[in-house]
């Protein structure tokens, strides 16, 4: 049936006229649940305060800053906004009720109410704005130094060894801006190991070939007809001209160091410094002058700040903005492979790919297959969990009380840790399995040293186990010496370390006046650890962290401080069970695993706080908390697989974004 034009338009506006009413009317659900939303949140000052002051105050005041904690310091809403990550610290503490403590009132259900409603409103309401905090531009750590080397060179040089060591910045890795700083003696350093690598570059054929594929030579007509023009002209496009074969190689190595393209003044600084050395090597013939003019030029890269600082550039425009995609390439690249960016990266860069989320997903699984995410793994897990001292000169264990463990036992329990977190990255693909598991990665010599029998290979190799002691990051040895005295097991810094590292807690300080240790060794083999800390820890002040830590370090007291098993001190025999703060109960470390599976909330946002952080090269900011939180989500929500977790969050706004570090004043 035929419709009219009229009718056809009439039929057009009604559908016009609803479609309007029906977005006007979801507008105003959306409006109304806002300023619902805005109502219900109480104010800081007149509701969230007061009540704090009567139920906190007297314990955290300036006076009285118990657990190094201040609340009464919070006097305006600014302040508590600024603070936000502390201030969830202080929400959870509420919403666990472990705060007030079983000493004072407990919370009515509108006090509880009121805090936790009101103070997690405020803060998830100053949230609604995005921002990607603060990246400061970083020199590469000691590990990227070598592995940029690497594979820019093909020379592995041991930056850790030669350069002065760093520290580890808030986020407690060795890539974080606030501890990648410059020194003089850091800076000479830098110049001899640019001498030291390029002359082991040029002095190795096959090395030197790869980066100077052609031996450059002029023939004797290319030489006569410059000297002819040389006689004519002041100034003249010579024939053949070094500099010209020089950039040749040099510009395409410049773009890896830089990690993007050059400019032209780049390249004209490039080629002059070229021209000058080649010029002052006049003594020398071709190809050796052409060689050793390009190998000065290549050691100028190594010194130069776009090599030795990941340049990020500043745009004048306000607010958060997308990084440019070769920045978004060497982000990624340091991130999962320590190093710069590979052929692939830098032609999806130079295609504007880079800032498109499928084209992300499907380089993480790419890289993540690429046998060069061992190096994250090592870089990350080694030191997440604390370990890398095992690979130190100095002993860790008194050798008369410990013998056999020597420096080649303390080389394997590193290097099966890094086994062990690669598989889990990029096989297993369960990150609950660093907490428990049934295998472990072993050769013979750590399985005599462990009293695991069957093992023979003598490379590092995947081994089941007969029980599930030893799976997981807790039952190995790197740990457990990491987290141990020399003369013996330390239960109090074995269980701050299963709070902090794998929980993501951090108790409070000490007080400032601690009972004395008994360090007496008889007083050990007779009584046993257990006893003489529940006598340290006698004092009030001291329970309360105690009673939360010592738990989970008793736990582990069947591993000596080598990690291997004992069922005893001397006469005293271990008991390695233990009563959790909520009162749980287990015995020994295989049910202490049992029990830390079930704080899987807390095990994801620890992984996302850590992972985000390293891959910043900052600490964590209260304003990263939304992209935190899809972390936690992702984890939890896939069963812990890496994969997605790492793809959700090089796709985040903190990872593909950035904020100006400095605002121009005018």
């Amino acid at each position: 049936m035929a419709i009219s034009n009229n009718t056809l338009m009439a039929r057009m506006k009604v559908k016009k006229t609803v479609s309007v009413q029906c977005a006007l009317g979801f507008l105003l659900v959306i409006f109304a649940s806002v300023a619902a939303i805005a109502q219900a949140i109480p104010s800081y000052e007149q509701d969230i305060r007061p009540l704090m002051a009567s139920k906190c105050f007297s314990c955290h005041n300036t006076g009285n800053t118990k657990g190094g904690v201040n609340l009464d310091n919070y006097k305006e809403l600014g302040r508590v906004i600024e603070d936000g990550a502390f201030w969830l610290k202080v929400v959870d503490q509420i919403k666990t009720r472990s705060m007030p403590p079983k000493s004072e009132p407990p919370l009515s259900p509108a006090e509880y109410s009121q805090l936790v409603d009101g103070l997690t409103g405020i803060l998830q309401q100053s949230l609604q704005q995005e921002s990607p905090g603060h990246v400061v531009i970083r020199r590469l750590s000691h590990s990227e130094y070598r592995y940029t080397v690497l594979d820019l060179l093909n020379v592995d040089f041991d930056a850790k060894a030669y350069f002065p060591s760093d520290g580890s910045g808030g986020g407690g890795f060795d890539n974080q801006g606030g501890a990648l700083f410059f020194t003089p003696l850091k800076l000479e350093r830098y110049y001899d190991a640019a001498d030291m690598i390029v002359t082991e570059a040029y002095t190795n054929e096959d090395k030197w070939k790869r980066l100077v594929p052609d031996e450059y030579s002029q023939h004797w007509w290319e030489r006569f007809a410059n000297w002819v023009k040389d006689l004519m002209f002041d100034e003249y496009d010579e024939v053949n001209a070094p500099e010209e074969a020089a950039m040749r190689v040099v510009t395409p190595l410049a773009t890896k160091a830089y990690r993007r393209f050059l400019t032209d003044d780049e390249k004209q600084k490039l080629s002059g410094l070229f021209r000058r050395v080649y010029d002052a090597k006049d003594s020398l013939k071709n190809p050796e002058r052409f060689n050793q003019s390009v190998a000065e030029t290549f050691k100028s890269l190594l010194i130069s700040p776009n090599f030795l600082y990941k340049v990020e550039e500043e745009p004048d425009m306000p607010g958060a903005y997308d990084l440019s995609h070769f920045e978004v390439a060497t982000r990624l690249s340091y991130f999962l492979w320590c190093s710069m960016p590979d052929d692939e990266l830098f032609s999806l860069a130079y295609a504007g790919k880079l800032q498109d989320t499928l084209v992300l997903q499907q380089q993480v699984k790419r890289m993540l297959a690429d046998p060069k995410a061992k190096r994250f793994a090592e870089n990350f897990s080694t030191q997440w969990l604390g370990i890398s001292k095992l690979l130190d000169q100095q002993p860790m264990v008194d050798e008369q009380l410990y013998p056999g463990f020597s420096k080649t036992i303390r080389q394997g329990l590193y290097r099966e840790t890094v086994e062990y977190f690669y598989y889990v990255l990029t096989r297993s693909r369960n990150m609950l399995e660093l907490i428990s598991s049934d295998y472990t990665f072993l050769n013979k010599e750590l399985a005599d040293f462990y009293g695991i029998e069957g093992v023979t290979a003598e490379d590092i190799q995947r081994v089941m186990l007969n029980d599930s002691v030893r799976g997981g990051v807790l039952g190995m040895g790197s740990v457990l010496a990491a987290t141990s005295f020399p003369m013996r097991t330390s239960p109090v810094i074995r269980g701050k370390w299963v709070m902090e590292q794998l929980l993501g807690i951090s108790p409070p300080p000490p007080p400032p006046v601690v009972a004395e240790f008994n360090e007496d060794t008889k007083a050990h083999e007779e009584l046993g650890l257990r006893k003489i800390l529940e006598a340290h820890r006698a004092k009030p002040d001291c329970q309360s962290c105690h009673q939360k830590m010592d738990p989970l370090g008793l736990g582990l007291e069947n591993f000596d401080p080598t990690g291997r098993w004992r069922n005893s001190y001397g006469k005293a025999s271990v008991d390695a069970s233990g009563v959790m703060a909520d009162g749980r109960t287990f015995k020994g470390p295989y049910e202490l695993k049992q029990l830390l599976l079930t704080e899987r909330a807390r095990i994801a946002r620890n992984l996302s706080v850590r992972m985000l952080s390293y891959a910043l090269g900052r600490s964590i900011l209260f304003t990263d908390e939304p992209a935190l939180r899809r972390l936690d989500d992702t984890l939890l929500n896939n069963h812990f697989d890496p994969e997605p977790f790492l793809i959700e969050l090089v796709k985040s706004y903190p990872f593909r974004m950035k904020i100006n570090d400095f605002e121009k004043r005018v």
